[in-house]
């Protein structure tokens, strides 16, 4: 367990004065009162029998789903109220204001659940897999599609690309495992983790807990992905947040920190060496079959779509239903959420290519201080600055420890000022004249390196997939 003193920071140019901070901390307050009934995830959920009865009907009908719509009006005037106490152009009130619109536009799709109006709304908080990332005339579509040919090409070759073993870990023995490393980095705020009977996906984490479905089974990533994904960001902005008194709604998972939060949790996979061809190529899949939705594809072809790619009907229905969840199982308006978690990648990834270029440590650390967006580290550092915002008590330890990441995109920001294409003509030239080399014989598949190993050392042999 590690924390994180308030280094010294430079006065803000533009110091908000005691009124001001009044104000905005009961507008603040107001926000978090107005995005509690605004539950996403638990909103769109399906519950057991609807698996049961799509198999019990043989794969052949569309799932029958009933939601119950959010009344979005209360929500709508608490934001009024919320509004009216915002006053002033300065970032903490852009910040605000942000959130106020994030959360309304929340209410507005749960109140349109089942409907188009739902799909419309979901593009308008999360994007889609056709939103242009900053400008730079690529979209999460581009990369799924990139991550798809190259990574899909090598599962047509005999290679053990991620060294993986069959799924065999049970339940209980992740939960083990997972409890002494989450012991180790949270001390007595460690989450609590359940074995659950009934979950949607293999494992789910909330603010102060994980539950693991108990007929789960895992491989080898599985762990690792978990710890890092689920535990090292989202357990601890959570927790972070929830210790920031001044502005409590930083401990609020609204739609409006979804991108980052997932961008985050994906690139410490990466950072840390948990990601595998696997999961990235899961994550891709996602962005192309939200596409193929918003293009008219109903939840049976998404079905197919997926069960060619996992070769598991219980996976390709779960992963069908996470793309139609509270949108059309008819096609035509799917929940664009998943579309973040590459978008959201690709964002985090730039952000702390140019703050190391800058040198701003504190924007990288400060990016854990609970639930935000990269686009609002604006108003973060003013908070900082007044000791309104504490910096975090827990961090990831590839954050804690930022030598690896530090070196890592220094060199590999160099990389980017070099013409791809003339590298590509030249290698690729040399590589067309070589013969395949055969693997000696004997030599088996290389032996699996422990995910946590390259940043911390967290645990011994790797866990699975989540």
């Amino acid at each position: 367990m590690e924390g994180s003193a308030t280094p010294d920071l430079p006065p803000p140019p533009d110091r908000l004065s005691p009124a001001t901070i009044e104000r905005l901390q009961a507008a603040a307050v107001l926000l978090r009162k107005a995005e509690k009934p605004v539950r996403v995830l638990r909103a769109v959920a399906w519950g057991p029998e609807v698996a049961q009865a799509f198999f019990a009907a043989g794969e052949k009908e569309l799932p029958k789903v009933t939601y119950t719509p959010l009344d979005a009006a209360p929500v709508h005037e608490a934001l009024t109220a919320a509004r009216a106490l915002i006053d002033g152009d300065g970032p903490v009130q852009a910040w605000l204001l942000r959130i106020a619109d994030v959360i309304g536009t929340g209410a507005d799709m749960l109140a349109g659940i089942g409907t188009k109006e739902f799909h419309r709304q979901s593009v308008k908080l999360y994007g889609s897999p056709q939103t242009d990332l900053l400008n730079c005339d690529v979209r999460p579509l581009d990369l799924a599609r990139m991550l798809d040919y190259v990574l899909g090409s090598f599962h047509n070759l005999d290679i053990n690309l991620d060294a993986k073993t069959e799924a065999s870990t049970t339940s209980e023995e992740l939960a083990l495992r997972m409890a002494k490393v989450l012991a180790r980095h949270f001390g007595e705020a460690a989450p609590k983790i359940e074995i659950v009977d009934h979950l949607s996906s293999n494992a789910l984490a909330g603010a102060r807990y994980i539950r693991i479905r108990r007929d789960a089974v895992f491989s080898d990533r599985d762990l690792a992905q978990l710890v890092q994904h689920e535990a090292f960001v989202h357990i601890a902005t959570s927790l972070n947040g929830a210790a920031q008194s001044a502005f409590p709604i930083l401990g609020a998972g609204h739609p409006g920190t979804t991108r980052t939060q997932e961008g985050l949790a994906v690139f410490a996979e990466l950072i840390s060496g948990a990601m595998d061809p696997s999961r990235l190529l899961r994550l891709a899949d996602r962005v192309l079959a939200i596409q193929m939705s918003m293009d008219g594809a109903d939840f049976l072809e998404l079905y197919r779509f997926f069960g060619e790619r996992t070769h598991n009907k219980f996976s390709a229905f779960e992963n069908a239903r996470r793309i139609t969840r509270g949108g059309l199982v008819e096609g035509g308006g799917p929940f664009t959420k998943d579309s973040v978690y590459l978008e959201g990648l690709v964002r985090v990834h730039n952000f702390l290519r140019i703050a190391v270029q800058e040198t701003r440590v504190d924007c990288i650390r400060l990016l854990f201080a609970g639930k935000m967006d990269i686009d609002d580290m604006p108003a973060i550092t003013t908070l900082a600055a007044h000791g309104l915002c504490t910096f975090p008590r827990f961090l990831p330890p590839w954050a804690r420890d930022l030598r690896f990441v530090l070196s890592y995109i220094a060199y590999s920001s160099f990389l980017n000022r070099m013409n791809l294409e003339r590298v590509r003509d030249h290698y690729k030239a040399m590589l067309d004249s070589c013969a395949p080399a055969m693997q000696s014989p004997g030599a088996g598949p290389p032996a699996p390196m422990s995910p946590l190993g390259v940043m911390g050392g967290l645990m011994g042999p790797p866990g699975g997939d989540h």
